[in-house]
């Protein structure tokens, strides 16, 4: 990796750590403050640094004191031909500079035995999680690992739990107590696996039944708590299942026929879980929590069928739950009663998830434009910023800085 350009060295001002996707509270929310609205890629404005990242990955930046983790998938050999192997990688990251301070490969991927994946996915696209000086990976179908994060080194990993995907892996894992847990949602006999953080040996596995002909999904567990016990809330497609994480057996379920390829994280607030159905016409769902078994027909507060999310994560703020659709179309409705106050062309083509920080929106779409919105229910845009660079990964948070991962690079924005 080269540093392609450096402005000054700051003091960094570390707020909350970024430790997993979507930040601490898991639903794209932060409590930094003073982040720009604007910035752009000719570093007259509001750029730290720029630095380019070796390989090609989509799993969002993580950020822990003046650290930061990626992880990427690196061509070896003749990287014009169509199909090559691959390295898959974890990077440590200087905060201060962009400079990698430590780069382990995890597994080798080899072409011959590796499943095509989609045009606009990588073949590193979960986001790591840090816990206590321990960094954990995942590549889905590819495997699993934990690091340590002080220098890399690899603590265990396994490729055990292999499944045929299709369009290749997504969804991050999640911690919950000794647990890692993520959705297998395969070609076939999608699942549920928990595995002990501590070794990666299966705890538990759980088998996600539902009526959809198409099995695969990539969407990331939520945790949650509910009259004091947790849930931890798991989309696939045709269903959504409320688990004990301890056990992983269910305690509710909601289905929605045939959507699949789900891909946003739920969210939680007011009692409700929010999700997206997927493919092939999404439909936002919010979801009373405090039901038992098959709860499709009692538990379902309302349902919003116009411009709901393929792709993107929502967010809410306040009473207002705020979703943007692939098309850049940003919709905000009372989030008790689903009913849309306005549904606005924001940005262009997107498949990043909303962040909530410093009072605003922000939002990235797969060209590299990035744009802020006033929440409330009058569209308001305070700004647009293009790094002219493919983006599909979410923002992260460093101090009272974001953290943009584009195809090639990741960029520091703070103000100056």
């Amino acid at each position: 990796m080269r540093i392609l350009a450096l402005l000054f060295i700051p003091v960094l001002a570390i707020a909350e750590d970024w430790p997993e996707f979507r930040g601490p509270l898991r639903q794209g929310q932060s409590s930094a403050v003073g982040l720009p609205i604007e910035w752009n890629a000719n570093f007259n404005k509001n750029i730290i640094w720029k630095a380019s990242i070796p390989g090609v990955g989509w799993s969002s930046p993580v950020a822990v004191g003046d650290k930061i983790y990626l992880t990427t998938a690196v061509a070896i050999g003749d990287v014009e031909k169509p199909v090559v192997d691959r390295s898959l990688r974890a990077l440590c990251v200087s905060a201060t500079d962009g400079k990698v301070l430590w780069d382990k490969e995890v597994f080798p991927q080899i072409a011959a035995s590796a499943p095509n994946i989609h045009k606009k996915n990588s073949h590193a696209s979960p986001t790591a999680i840090f816990e206590n000086d321990r960094l954990y990976v995942h590549f889905g179908h590819q495997g699993s690992a934990c690091l340590n994060a002080l220098d890399g080194t690899i603590v265990w990993s396994t490729r055990e739990f292999a499944y045929k995907p299709v369009h290749g892996n997504g969804g991050s894992p999640v911690i919950e107590g000794n647990l890692l847990i993520f959705n297998a949602d395969a070609e076939a006999d999608p699942a549920v696996i928990a595995l002990d953080k501590t070794n990666g040996k299966q705890r538990w596995k759980f088998a996600r039944v539902s009526d959809a002909k198409r099995k695969f999904s990539f969407s990331t567990p939520l945790m949650i708590n509910v009259n004091g016990k947790r849930q931890l809330i798991t989309a696939g497609s045709g269903v959504v299942n409320a688990l004990d994480p301890v056990t992983g057996s269910e305690i509710w379920k909601v289905r929605y026929d045939q959507g699949y390829s789900v891909v946003p994280r739920p969210i939680f607030a007011h009692g409700l879980v929010f999700i997206a159905t997927g493919y092939d016409k999404p439909t936002v769902l919010a979801i009373r929590v405090d039901g038992v078994g098959d709860v499709t027909d009692s538990h379902v507060t309302w349902k919003l069928e116009k411009y709901a999310p393929h792709n993107p994560s929502m967010v809410v703020v306040a009473d207002e739950l705020y979703l943007v659709a692939d098309n850049g179309l940003l919709s905000c409705v009372d989030a008790k009663t689903g009913t849309a106050h306005y549904q606005e062309r924001c940005t262009g083509p997107i498949s990043a998830s909303i962040l909530y920080a410093d009072g605003k929106l922000y939002l990235q779409d797969e060209k590299g434009l990035g744009v802020i919105v006033k929440p409330g229910k009058t569209f308001t845009v305070l700004g647009k910023n293009d790094l002219a660079e493919r983006s599909l990964a979410s923002y992260g948070i460093i101090g009272d800085d974001l953290l943009i991962r584009t195809e090639q690079n990741l960029w520091r924005v703070g103000s100056q």
